[in-house]
């Protein structure tokens, strides 16, 4: 695996620069590393041996908290640059484009549908042609919950406690405890107490 690891922190410490993405043979390898070792967490573990599927993610990705739950499938680059903070629960299809660090803080909820992508591409086609990308980090804080179908784009950071509305597109940062929503994504609202009451209505139901 420290072909993978070390493949992945050569990108990451580019911050920002281009790179050869698609021609360059030890991140070629390190990308089908992880994509096998995706394939088997998705096609070849029985989703009731959570076990051996805890096992399996801390071999492919940099951090995995206590009580993490990443529901197949799920693909990521690869996986070195992925961590996830205790109590995060990934839902179908997430996909991580890892090529800078992916961080989810703890307990972060994430639908069904949804991609973080840190790679992008100049603008220039002579220079995408050549296979040159560049990669920039994406950080989810505490308590986030992101809906289905959200595409996180390069460099965004979400504050602590916000929720982003399903299908949005966040090309910019969102800051902590608000409601967002949009293509592209924006503030609607602030989380207010009048929230929390409504939590509080749900404990007391009877259904």
């Amino acid at each position: 695996m420290a072909g993978r690891a070390q493949a992945a922190a050569m990108v990451r410490a580019t911050g920002g620069d281009l790179y050869d993405a698609n021609f360059d043979a030890s991140l070629l390898a390190a990308r089908n590393e992880a994509k096998d070792l995706c394939f088997d967490y998705n096609y070849n573990i029985r989703p009731s041996n959570t076990s051996k599927q805890q096992a399996l993610l801390r071999t492919l990705l940099g951090k995995v908290g206590a009580g993490v739950t990443v529901v197949a499938p799920f693909w990521c680059d690869y996986g070195s640059n992925v961590q996830l903070g205790e109590g995060t629960f990934l839902n179908h299809n997430t996909v991580m484009l890892d090529c800078a660090s992916i961080t989810l803080g703890k307990r972060v909820f994430v639908a069904p549908d949804c991609c973080f992508s840190t790679a992008a591409h100049p603008i220039d086609a002579d220079r995408r042609g050549q296979g040159l990308e560049y990669a920039l980090p994406i950080t989810i804080g505490d308590d986030v919950w992101i809906g289905a179908g959200v595409m996180m784009l390069p460099g965004v950071t979400i504050g602590r406690g916000s929720v982003i509305g399903a299908g949005s597109v966040v090309n910019k940062d969102i800051p902590a405890g608000v409601v967002a929503v949009g293509c592209p994504c924006r503030v609607i609202r602030p989380i207010t107490n009048k929230d929390a009451e409504m939590g509080q209505l749900w404990k007391g139901s009877s259904r």
